[in-house]
């Protein structure tokens, strides 16, 4: 077990914001979730994280999966005064962090998301990972899987694809994992890009749009320029920025705000 003391996080909102669909709540207070072929367990009670992990694996993978290398109040102490809607998403969705997720499961967990909902997605992540991923034990010698490696895609067909409830999706998935196999898609060398770069490589995949490429760069690549605009943020936009939202203003880290709002969007309204 690791423990530290960590200000501005909140393991609930992030388990909750839409960006990772491989966490779980177990309790009001502990959360689990599987990245990068390992389980880690995160008790969280105010500002105390106590994570089952050592502190030479925090260091190599959690630290960074979590954002905890991001100074967040930095961030936030730049927001605008006067961006009223801003500053109100941003406290009620105080402690979200952008997590930085294991690249090719981003691809295929956002090709899966569109036009979908998050408890679908859930299970056809859950379903492909148990059919195609790694077989592991956490500490406890609980059973987990591993995300399945583009090569476990190779020789699948589409019916058998569509089983995990992925629908006209599984013809996104085939492609791209045979595109990072054969090598036509540079999937090691896409987090050297810059973010305008990375995005356009992204939507040369098979089924990426717009939207889909910027969550890639945000999730994975950790581009703060990056915004996805789905029909949350877009309603935000319509009604809160009329005139544009002041990208030039939040250089940077614009990606972090646009979290804050979906999730002030997603909830305020069922919470509020």
């Amino acid at each position: 077990m690791y423990q530290i003391t960590v200000e501005n996080f909140d393991i609930r909102k992030i388990c909750y914001s839409g960006q990772c669909f491989r966490m779980k709540e177990i309790s009001e207070i502990t959360f689990e979730v599987v990245a990068y072929g390992h389980y880690l367990k995160i008790n969280q009670q105010d500002n105390e994280l106590t994570l089952s992990c050592t502190e030479d694996e925090f260091q190599s993978i959690w630290k960074e999966y979590l954002g905890l290398n991001v100074d967040y109040d930095t961030i936030t102490g730049l927001v605008n005064e006067n961006d009223r809607y801003m500053k109100t998403a941003m406290s009620f969705g105080w402690g979200i962090r952008i997590l930085k997720q294991e690249l090719w499961e981003t691809i295929v967990s956002f090709l899966i998301s569109q036009q979908n909902n998050i408890p679908r997605i859930k299970k056809s992540i859950q379903m492909l990972c148990e059919r195609y991923g790694d077989e592991k034990l956490n500490e406890n010698g609980d059973v987990y899987y591993t995300f399945p490696k583009p090569e476990a895609f190779q020789h699948l067909t589409d019916s058998e694809l569509k089983e995990c409830n992925l629908g006209y999706r599984t013809k996104y998935i085939l492609r791209t994992a045979g595109a990072v196999v054969d090598g036509s898609f540079d999937l090691e060398g896409l987090p050297k890009l810059s973010y305008e770069d990375a995005k356009k490589e992204l939507m040369k995949l098979y089924g990426v749009g717009i939207k889909v490429s910027e969550c890639i760069c945000l999730y994975a690549l950790h581009h703060f320029d990056a915004f996805p605009i789905d029909t949350h943020i877009q309603k935000v936009l319509e009604v809160n920025y009329p005139g544009g939202f002041p990208f030039d203003k939040y250089r940077g880290y614009s990606g972090a705000l646009q979290q804050y709002a979906f999730y002030y969007d997603l909830y305020e309204a069922k919470i509020g």
